[in-house]
């Protein structure tokens, strides 16, 4: 899928609901563009798994205007907000979606994928207003979202997508971890040589 450097890009899952649909339709899908709250491993390195959650309130005042539904984040709209066919919905939980896919032979079309179990994850598109990183545990914060541009049906979960906005985000700070480890190590050697370089055991 293509992937555009200023939006970062995660995936969940996707499913077919029977259950309280909020939209009446025989071609009803919803599922939960992000949770709130929960840390997730964002990107790992081999020595560090580095974390993500998102807050609660981070969707507080985010622009979420006709956010619309695509598969693999471009081409056809299956669903936007503008029509009706689209709601998006924060609860205690996450960013709740549900979609009418309805409206056309091709959203009817991805219905069937979706239901059949062909498409299981979707993915959001979004830019970040403010985070914060705790370099002890390796968690960033998104404390706010700047903009929700869509979210797609996705052939594969966005693991490339988010590995990319992780990379995007956390090189800067892996490399000036990395660079603090190491100089730690050349000043704990330098004091060590200080100390004991002369002496002989």
């Amino acid at each position: 899928m293509p992937m555009k450097p200023d939006r970062e890009y995660r995936a969940m899952t996707l499913a077919v609901s029977e259950a309280e649909k909020r939209i009446q339709s025989e071609f009803y899908i919803e599922g939960l563009a992000t949770t709130f709250n929960q840390p997730y491993i964002l990107y790992e390195d081999g020595e560090n798994k580095y974390m993500e959650v998102v807050d609660r309130n981070a969707l507080d005042g985010a622009d979420v205007s006709d956010v619309i539904l695509q598969y693999d984040h471009e081409g056809r709209v299956f669903a936007r907000q503008s029509n009706g066919t689209l709601g998006i919905e924060p609860t205690e939980k996450g960013l709740f979606i549900f979609a009418d896919l309805s409206k056309s032979v091709g959203a009817k079309e991805l219905f069937e994928e979706i239901r059949s179990g062909l498409i299981t994850k979707m993915s959001w598109a979004f830019t970040v207003a403010d985070d914060e990183y705790d370099r002890n545990t390796h968690t960033r914060t998104i404390k706010r979202v700047k903009k929700v541009y869509d979210v797609s049906a996705v052939s594969i979960p966005a693991n490339g997508g988010t590995e990319i906005s992780a990379r995007s985000y956390l090189n800067g700070l892996i490399e000036a971890e990395k660079r603090e480890t190491l100089a730690r190590l050349e000043l704990a050697k330098a004091k060590y040589n200080y100390y004991f370089g002369g002496m002989k055991v």
